[in-house]
């Protein structure tokens, strides 16, 4: 099987191939898809290809599971199984793929640990450009050059964390055949199929004539081909559509013909067929016929994903009429033709201004059917573009998306027709027709450019309060579309334009890696457990195979922010078949309340506080009933408001004579956006009842066992030793489950004691995003005094952060948050100020860096504003302020072994940091709408929980008599390669192979009262712990040696050992004691590129130098500064929650919330570990890697601002102020709107006071 991610085909962790025989091609094709939106019903005489059906650990490996394994590029291993069948699928197709081929191929994959780097250099080996440098051979430290036996100078690494000759060669021939029952049917005529279900019928129609039939019969029957839309619609929309017809095998739907004016699709044609036709029309046909193709190819290059755009049709694009259709508005530009047939009638129209009436609707009747639409070819003097802006650039719905054509009289520049048609600037795609209609007879040229976007300003106005917001972004783009348009057609035309205005170009990402191998006695070992991942062998809480009397439940939440509850009517729930129970506070026989401080409940019973609060569940015989009944329990609400603030201190010095001694002053506000973990696999419990005493065992996907066990026994009512928590893996966590994975937990575990019963629930997508939180939004209000030279002496900070409903682990945050006010510099006078504020949302929780990237981004952004007050390079004024070796920091703890000086250093130095800058403005100057960025950033990450007890860990050891070991300890796997570096930790001290050494699970019936797995200190404090207890067998096993003991085997084999930091605990009142064990430095320099006009960025090249002491596994410490890099990268640029006025959460899936794909990585990355750092405080003197690197990413934010300074000055007769507030995260909007220009002003939006936006910042 393969993984379910989030039900709507945007993860691709779910992906599987399909095969079948193609009759109109007359030979086999292979595909993938989202199995999470194929219906099995359309899967008649196809094959399908999981990733069991490749290789196993069983038998043996294919060479796609071995790369991926052992390149490092399998962490959680949730998404694993899905990106080895999208390149297994490509290999299939094209046993020696571009790089280019491979890259695409992933753009509906995503993964949320590895920082993609490793998947693609494991991936290249299969490329025939691959090689170190794609086969260009212009690295110095390319593969081509290495002889054996040479020096490696320091800044000259390795840069591969595997041998590439040891991989297994791909064989195409040994591939499976095509199943010979299947092959033997295609010459079979194909009949019509159907399917009946609960309440939907299926009809697979095998001619045009059937269809017609049926539609006629039947006209509200809904056609289905790919099922990428009609799918979401009844997973998350809850409509039913109880007669669904697929038309996919008749022949006219599917056929592609070349005519006399154009090109002719079926509608039922794929999209990747399409592509693949105008691919090779634009190869055969003269190249000013192919102008529309050119734009038809542009819009599907960023459409989708591979496994949506082999399935989804041209025709269900078009009919499905959505208003931000990558597609309508070229076909619409183009004038492309549509063919309409019902029973006894047909019909040709041309897409125009006609065919969408309104909001998803198409002028076709109720029986008429869309038959086929032809693509025109362009004709001479005529030219074509098409332009989509989304949040990613890779599967993403666009923002604003448009189509634009020009025919000029013929030998001149005299317009004779312009279409211009835009989606994402109405309720439906809409030509600008008041525009283009005044443009005739007009030359292209500068008066027309100035006429045309005064024209567009005025006459695609937008509302403020317009759904999906970014109105000032979205009426800027038109203008900006047009204007690249007009600079395209003139340089067609041969005319020469002052402005450069080309689109920011793919770049294929490579992977450079600056790796220094360690001495033997820190030996490079690949995580344990990715080979099985890799085939999917490895079961994560979801796969456990159900229990014979399983029941499954959903949760009922609220759909009110605020409200007092008045009635609960589940009547219409019990009619649903499967239906057991539906609960209620009133079933808990224990404590209703629940949560870190008792604040919250298992069910609100009186009273809502947020949307998504828990109100109730049901409880019935199948995930699909359960569904259906959650949906039909009806809650009557009396809404209501309330805030609620808390007050937090730190403060060191002469605040009022720090501001009176700087020379200058500056004072501001930054806003951080929250981030949602976006863990692969959701939130996923199974209760099993055990019938003696209330015993209870429970698999959970969850970085705290000892809280959900505790939870769980107090609602029972209970003790906690009747109740066993176990966790094998987790599908990522990032801090989202370590106190909210226990909202499910209690009510999984409440409906197997009611019941009787096993109960399992493993939350959709949706839901998990509505009810789970995420990490703190942050607001900031600063105030820094500094001198002339940039030397900082006063800085004082109010941080405000969005806690949420509960208080949850906000404290610790917001106290985190503090204590990195200063990031890596010393303030001599300095106060920081907290507050959380109780808001009507989801309770926000731990994410990774818990509190301290806000904190330090904060930090650096003051830091950025005072150099450009002071006309210094930024570097300079940060190396000026930097901390030294044996300083108190803010909260008094001395810094020692502070390495931070070498990282930024030799950052500089493998960088080239004054080079590339000298270059940057050299680029500046040529370039008017494209602009570089560089920022170097460094990062002080303080090691240990905050809450002193937490700093313990416990491990269990037990050795057979065959020489085994098994090793438990308190930590939780979730990608991070814990287990992996205890085992290491257990063989170095036992002098034993690791492959003697086996870790099982984590459980409460083994290693009790635990810490959860966060903060960074999991692979401190358990190493440790692993330690402690097997330095207790090793002597104890020393007498043995020596002599036969009379103890017994159990009495010196098996020991438990428990370790607890020394020397932590710090007071707020007396701003003393170390709230630190340690510190982690890293230093990243990052280079980007925006495009001004539409707000794009590009990362250019990351270096990354970071202080892991005497890494434990380097192999893993890279993949996580790596995989903390790209995350954070999704915090500072990319990923952006959007709330509804009312408190509801707009997105809630990967369709509207965007995290980092691989086209987003740096396309140059280098991660080099410092050397010779040992970390004399921790286990075998490493250090804590998995939160300090997040962080860096930030250096990503400050050069997208460095890039749109440049920008703002080359504008500056437009008198704008040199200090500009760019909040977080630096999206391609907030990027085009400080880039302001002669566009921008002419879309300046008024809102009214009384407005309601369609989203607010919370």
């Amino acid at each position: 099987w393969d993984q379910l991610g989030c039900g709507e085909g945007g993860c691709g962790a779910c992906t599987v191939m399909l095969s079948k025989f193609d009759r109109l091609q007359k030979k086999i094709v292979h595909f993938s898809v989202n199995a999470c939106l194929a219906p099995i019903c359309s899967l008649h005489h196809v094959a399908v290809t999981t990733v069991e059906g490749i290789g196993s650990t069983k038998t043996r490996l294919h060479p796609v599971q071995e790369r991926i394994s052992k390149s490092h590029g399998s962490q959680c291993g949730f998404c694993t199984p899905g990106i080895v069948m999208s390149m297994y699928t490509l290999l299939r197709n094209n046993p020696e793929p571009t790089m280019e081929e491979i890259e695409n191929a992933f753009q509906g994959n995503l993964c949320r640990c590895t920082g993609y780097r490793p998947i693609l250099q494991g991936f290249r080996t299969f490329a025939k450009d691959g090689g170190c440098c794609g086969g260009t051979g212009e690295n110095p430290n390319c593969c081509m050059y290495q002889k054996e036996n040479s020096k490696v100078s320091p800044l000259n690494l390795s840069s591969s964390l595997f041998n590439s000759e040891e991989f297994l060669p791909l064989d195409p021939t040994q591939e499976p055949i095509f199943p010979p029952e299947l092959m033997r049917l295609k010459d079979e005529p194909q009949k019509q199929l159907c399917f009946q279900g609960e309440r939907v019928k299926w009809i697979q129609t095998a001619t045009l004539k059937e269809l017609l039939e049926l539609k006629a019969e039947h006209p509200d029957a809904k056609l289905v081909v790919g099922n990428t839309e009609i799918g979401i619609e009844m997973k998350f929309k809850n409509k039913l559509f109880p007669l669904i017809v697929c038309p996919a095998w008749i022949p006219e739907l599917n056929s592609v013909k070349r005519g006399p004016e154009g090109i002719s699709f079926g509608a039922a044609c794929p999209l990747s067929e399409m592509e693949k036709a105008l691919v090779a029309a634009i190869a055969e046909l003269p190249s000013y016929q192919t102008e529309v193709f050119k734009g038809v190819l542009e819009q599907l290059r960023w459409f989708a994903g591979k496994q949506v755009k082999s399935v989804a049709s041209v025709g269900g694009n078009i009919i499905n009429a959505s208003p931000i259709s990558d597609l309508n508005p070229v076909f619409m530009a183009s004038g492309s033709k549509l063919t309409l047939v019902s029973k006894g009638t047909k019909r040709t129209v041309r897409m125009d201004h006609m065919f969408f009436p309104s909001y998803r609707k198409t002028l076709l009747s109720p029986e008429e059917i869309l038959l086929s639409i032809e693509i025109p070819y362009s004709r001479k003097g005529e030219y074509f573009s098409a332009f989509k802006q989304a949040s990613r650039r890779e599967d993403d719905i666009a923002k604003v998306t448009c189509g634009m054509r020009v025919l000029f009289k013929p030998e001149s520049d005299q317009v004779q027709e312009l279409d211009i048609s835009f989606g994402g600037m109405a309720d439906k795609t809409i030509p600008a027709l008041k525009t283009t209609r005044k443009q005739q007879g007009r030359a292209w040229n500068e008066e027309l450019l100035q006429e045309v976007c005064a024209s567009l300003a005025e006459e695609l106005s937008l509302e403020p309060d317009a759904p999906g917001g970014m109105v000032e972004f979205r009426r800027t783009l038109t203008l900006s579309f047009f204007f690249k348009f007009y600079l395209t057609v003139l340089q067609k035309l041969g005319k020469d334009s002052t402005d450069k205005c080309d689109k920011l170009d793919p770049t294929y990402a490579s992977a450079t890696l600056l790796f220094q191998k360690e001495p033997p006695a820190n030996v490079q070992l690949f995580q344990e457990v990715p080979k099985g991942q890799a085939e999917d062998d490895m079961l994560f809480c979801d796969d456990i195979p159900p229990y014979s009397n399983e029941l499954y439940l959903r949760l009922v939440t609220s759909t009110k922010a605020h409200a007092r509850i008045k009635s609960i009517d589940i009547s219409e729930a019990q009619k649903v078949p499967g239906f057991i129970h539906f609960l209620s506070a009133d079933d808990i026989p224990g404590s209703n309340e629940t949560g870190l401080f008792n604040d919250e409940t298992v069910f609100a019973k009186h009273k809502v506080t947020c949307v998504g609060h828990i109100i109730g569940a049901v409880v019935t015989d199948t995930p699909e009933h359960a569904q259906r009944a959650a949906q039909a329990v009806k809650i009557e609400y009396e809404e209501l408001p309330a805030i609620i603030t808390i007050e937090l201190k730190i403060e060191k010095g002469d605040l009022k004579k720090g501001f009176a001694e700087a020379d200058n002053v500056v004072s501001g506000e930054l806003y951080i956006g929250g981030q949602e973990h976006f863990y692969l696999e959701t939130h996923c419990t199974i209760a099993v009842p055990k019938g003696e005493e209330g015993e209870m065992e429970l698999f959970v996907s969850t970085q705290n066992t000892m809280k959900t066990q505790s939870f769980v026994a107090k609602v029972l009512g209970v003790p906690d030793n009747r109740i066993v928590v176990r966790v094998k893996r987790m599908g990522g966590g990032f801090g989202g489950k370590e106190t909210r994975s226990t909202v499910l937990s209690t009510a999984v575990a409440l409906a197997a004691y009611k019941t009787g019963r096993p109960v399992r629930c493993m939350l959709d997508r949706d839901e998990d995003m509505l009810i789970t939180g995420g990490r703190h939004p942050f607001l900031a209000r600063y105030k820094v005094g500094f001198m002339k030279t940039g030397k900082i002496v006063a800085l004082e900070v109010e941080h405000y952060s969005n806690a949420g409903n509960t208080l949850d682990l906000s404290q610790s945050i917001m106290e985190r948050a503090l204590f990195h006010m200063d990031n890596c510099y010393k303030i001599p006078n300095i106060r920081g100020i907290g507050r959380l504020c109780k808001t009507n949302l989801s309770s926000n929780t731990a994410f990774r860096g818990f509190g301290g990237p806000q904190g330090m981004l904060i930090a650096e952004y003051w830091m950025s504003e005072v150099a450009l007050t002071c006309r210094l390079p930024a570097e300079e004024v940060r190396r000026l302020n930097m901390y030294k070796e044996g300083d108190l920091t803010h909260f008094n703890q001395k810094l020692e072994g502070f390495t931070l000086p070498r990282c930024w250093d030799e950052c500089l130095e493998s960088s080239k940091y004054h080079a590339r800058r000298n270059e940057i403005e050299t680029f500046n100057k040529e370039n008017c709408w494209k602009k570089r960025g560089l920022c170097i950033i460094p990062t002080k990450f303080g090691i240990s929980f905050t809450v002193p007890f937490l700093n313990q860990a416990g491990a269990l050891v037990h050795v057979y008599t065959d020489g085994s070991v098994l090793l438990t300890h308190g930590g939780t796997e979730m990608g991070q390669g814990l287990h992996t570096k205890m085992i290491q930790v257990a063989s170095k001290a036992l002098k034993i192979p690791t492959s003697k050494i086996y870790i099982s699970e984590t459980s409460t019936s083994t290693v009790p009262n635990t810490s959860p797995t966060a903060a960074s200190v999991s692979a401190d404090i358990n190493g440790q712990a692993v330690y402690e207890a097997c330095k207790t067998i090793l002597q104890r096993l020393e007498p043995f040696k020596k002599k036969n003991p009379n103890g017994s085997w159990k009495d010196w084999v098996s020991l438990y050992e428990i370790y607890l930091t020394p020397n932590l605990g710090y007071s707020f009142e007396t701003n003393s004691g170390n709230p630190f064990h340690y510190f982690s430095y890293g230093v990243a320099c990052s280079e980007v590129e925006i495009d001004c006009l539409t707000g794009d960025h590009k990362n250019i090249r990351t270096d990354i130098v970071m202080d892991v002491g005497s890494s434990l596994n380097p192999a893993i410490d890279i993949g996580q500064v790596e995989g903390a890099f790209v995350q954070g990268l999704g915090l500072f640029t990319l990923e952006e929650l959007h709330y509804s006025p009312e408190g509801t959460l707009h997105t809630r899936g990967p369709s509207t919330y965007k995290i980092p794909a691989f086209g987003n990585i740096p396309i140059d990355f280098r991660v080099s570990l410092l050397r010779d750092c040992p970390n004399k405080k921790a286990i075998y003197a490493s250090k804590a890697v998995g939160e300090p690197p997040l962080f860096l990413a930030s250096s990503i934010f400050f050069a997208i601002k460095d890039a749109i300074c440049a920008a703002r000055a080359q504008h500056a007769d437009f008198k704008m102020k040199e200090l500009f507030q760019l909040d977080s995260p630096a999206t391609p909007e907030k990027i085009r709107n400080a880039c302001v220009d002669k566009f921008t002003t002419l879309c300046v939006t008024e809102v009214s006071a009384n407005c309601k936006p369609w989203s607010i910042r919370v």
